[in-house]
């Protein structure tokens, strides 16, 4: 019952790049996490690879794009071997087109990972010209596909690609794979800085057009103490090494140097022994940067360009680890980096908020998380109703909320006090600290990409408990009645039911009265509070209230036991004290116009229900 995912790629590590950096560590966490996820990329196969990775021999490249003549009869048999339920297609990547001619291609679901915009070069015409030709396929990609991943807010937003596609479009940033990250090697002799470098920097990427080598380059020969080591290779390395050349004070040695390609365990030798890490991108083909999260797990401090419509500048001021330069300013580069050299205090405060930005924003297993989502909701199917008695646990706690970081953490604290469960908080998309606060708790928080009612959200909750094998779910909806100290008392309930409602004796208004009392003259149900959301659902239950009839419901509350009742399941209430003063949020019974609306409602619904039950 396992998903399986086949990823359309570029290219796969050993090849060094961002974009394969994350296809990897994406892979394996979906693999950690149960999902049969494979990769079809470009290169030569190599002894190491693991079963479910196929890379495709490349003939040539042009304008950079890797054409490798076999791609499309490789991608056909992949589909037909696998047999995904989703087709992930990586962009930019001109093999990927080929999903376009396979009809066996079509018939499976696609998304796309947008990571960057083919850029319309302002610095190399044959990119511009190029993407003419690519263009119609790419929108035509875009048009077949169920959902688009754009990687930042800011690139989303000025990507005149996914102008016509915003509907479709989400926003996932890229995360890292702290666990995989290899030991720093020890650096050869000479393999790193001067030793009376005073302030060293680092940059690294290919040696390319967008990267704005040539700016760092210019900015940093002129000062003092100040050394720069650029990691890679690529086809400008020639033309960069005679700017080097060119602009070394007379009599003085280079203050840059390109260090050619290094191994991972090299690169983050070089990143651990830093001051700063540096990244002059010129043009929005760098659209992300996973190298800044690179640098950020290693603490230090990062200067990008301030690129109008790249998601780099917003990555460092979400992380809040580094400073922005304005657009090719050499000047600029100049001010800031002399900034961060005097003052060391600033150096380490926005080192250190590096790795605590990677743990709340951008680490894999979030990312792995939103992609998952959306492939469920592609193929609903395959939510397993049963789960290994060997993975099989005994009670999740969900809790709905939003903007509640004044009580999360007590609420969280007191469940897992009381009793041995997950936690896990649906947060619907607060504000505030909540979801920091509950995660600090000890709690699971799940982010809903779009806002949800409050049944949304615990049926979100107790979809995952059923697809985690979970015996039992206690929902609790923390803008309304519920008393944590009761959570015992409920549980106990549970044993002569398959759903039990906590119901807290409380004075309610007329209204509210004599419309329960319509409620139960009309359902049947002998309850004397049908509105709580503190209730707790057995398997039998839960898979009612994961149903996609219980998704469609207007009014839950009474709809959901109505459907537990057409399953034949049983309905318990328990009556709970009530500890503390809990003003009563709930706005269904504010006004009679409302009660009259609900009542009507119900009334339908019940009299269904009871023509239903006598087959009139």
């Amino acid at each position: 019952m396992a998903l399986r995912i086949l990823h359309v790629g570029k290219f796969f590590p050993p090849y060094r790049g961002g974009m394969e950096v994350f296809l990897a560590d994406l892979i394996h966490e979906q693999r950690r996490q149960g999902i049969e996820a494979h990769a079809l990329v470009h290169g030569d196969p190599l002894p190491e690879d693991p079963p479910w990775l196929e890379r495709v021999p490349v003939q040539f490249n042009l304008v950079y794009a890797p054409m490798a003549m076999g791609f499309r009869r490789a991608l056909g048999r992949a589909i037909e071997r696998i047999q995904p339920d989703v087709l992930h297609l990586h962009l930019p990547n001109n093999s990927a087109l080929w999903a376009l001619t396979l009809p066996i291609a079509r018939r499976v679901p696609w998304v796309i990972h947008w990571h960057s915009d083919v850029v319309v070069s302002n610095i190399k015409w044959s990119v511009a010209l190029a993407y003419m030709l690519y263009r119609p396929f790419e929108q035509a990609l875009l048009e077949r596909s169920q959902q688009v991943f754009a990687t930042s807010p800011p690139y989303l937003e000025a990507s005149k690609a996914l102008r016509t596609w915003r509907d479709k479009c989400e926003i996932v940033p890229l995360g890292l794979d702290l666990r995989t990250i290899p030991e720093p090697a020890l650096l050869a002799a000479g393999q790193g800085w001067r030793p009376q470098t005073r302030l060293k920097l680092l940059s690294i990427g290919r040696l390319t057009y967008y990267k704005g080598f040539e700016t760092l380059i210019r900015a940093v020969s002129a000062m003092p103490g100040v050394e720069l080591l650029i990691v890679g290779d690529g086809e400008l390395r020639a033309p960069l090494q005679d700017l080097i050349a060119d602009s070394a004070p007379e009599g003085k040695p280079p203050s840059v140097r390109l260090a050619g390609a290094v191994s991972d365990e090299e690169k983050h030798a070089l990143l651990a022994e830093c001051d700063i890490f540096c990244l002059a991108s010129r043009e929005r083909t760098e659209a992300f940067g996973i190298v800044l999260l690179e640098a950020m797990l290693h603490q230090r401090p990062c200067i990008v360009t301030d690129l109008p419509g790249s998601g780099m500048p917003w990555v460092v001021a979400h992380a809040r680890c580094g400073l922005h330069v304005p657009f090719e300013d050499i000047d600029a580069w100049r001010s800031v980096i002399a900034r961060l050299q005097h003052d060391g205090s600033l150096r380490e405060r926005l080192g250190q908020a590096g790795p605590r930005a990677l743990q709340r924003h951008f680490g894999i297993g979030a990312c792995e998380r939103a992609v998952a989502r959306h492939y469920r909701a592609m193929a609903p199917g395959l939510v397993p109703e049963r789960a290994p008695a060997a993975i099989r646990r005994r009670l999740m706690v969900v809790i709905s909320t939003r903007n509640h970081e004044a009580s999360i953490s007590e609420l969280v604290r007191r469940v897992r006090t009381l009793v041995d469960a997950t936690v896990v908080v649906v947060d619907n998309r607060s504000t505030d600290a909540t979801c920091h606060l509950a995660e600090k708790s000890g709690a699971r928080v799940m982010r809903p990409l779009l806002a949800m009612t409050t049944w949304g959200s615990l049926q979100t909750g107790i979809r995952h408990a059923l697809a985690q094998g979970y015996e039992s779910v206690l929902t609790i909806d923390a803008d309304g009645r519920y008393e944590a100290e009761e959570i015992p008392a409920l549980l106990a309930a549970q044993g002569s039911a398959d759903v039990v409602v906590g119901y807290f004796e409380a004075q309610h208004s007329r209204v509210r009265r004599m419309a329960w009392q319509w409620f139960r003259w009309v359902t049947g149900f002998p309850l004397r509070d049908f509105v709580s959301g503190f209730r707790v659902y057995n398997r039998h239950a839960m898979r009612v209230a994961a149903s996609a009839d219980a998704t469609l419901l207007d009014y839950q509350d009474i709809g959901t036991l109505l459907l537990m009742r057409r399953a034949r399941l049983r309905i318990a209430e328990a009556a709970l004290p009530l500890h503390t003063a809990k003003p009563d949020r709930s706005k269904m019974f504010q006004s009679w116009a409302h009660a009259l609306r609900y009542v009507a409602v119900s009334t339908l619904l019940g009299v269904a229900h009871l023509r239903a039950r006598t087959g009139d």
